[in-house]
């Protein structure tokens, strides 16, 4: 039976190694839209970059809110689901900073600067997701 994992729990889940989240934001018509990206966990918040032109940027830019789901897809299987409201900014000393310590996550330190002067330019935004609701169960299939 599955049981719900507490703060502390769900919190170092998502941080664990190089996860990622899928990101559901909503398109124009209402729709859905799913994609997975690179993320961190900074307080209560996610904060991961995304381009300005991409189908995420526009719907966030439009509508802010979010859901992300982080999992373990081996048994006996885990998950996370965070709900938020996400706010953007194109602070290019912001979005460097932080485009580096994502890219040091799941690329390694080596490499974490050259992902801060990819992702830290004109055209990208920094993505900061205020967790609202959490869902969070561990042994799922237990």
């Amino acid at each position: 039976m599955a049981q719900k994992m507490t703060d502390e729990e769900w919190r170092a889940f998502v941080s664990h190694g190089t996860r990622t989240a899928k990101l559901s934001t909503v398109r124009a018509d209402g729709s859905p839209h799913v994609a997975p990206i690179w993320f961190l966990l900074d307080g209560d918040e996610v904060v991961f970059n995304t381009g300005k032109g991409t189908v995420k940027g526009r719907n966030l830019a439009r509508d802010g809110r979010v859901a992300l789901c982080v999992d373990d897809d081996r048994p006996p299987f885990d998950f996370v689901v965070l709900h938020g409201r996400a706010r953007l900014s194109e602070d290019l000393g912001e979005m460097r900073h932080w485009a580096a310590r994502i890219g040091a996550r799941y690329m390694g330190e080596e490499r974490a600067e050259e992902f801060g002067a990819r992702n830290g330019v004109p055209g990208e935004l920094l993505v900061r997701v205020t967790v609202d609701k959490v869902l969070a169960h561990k042994g799922v299939a237990d």
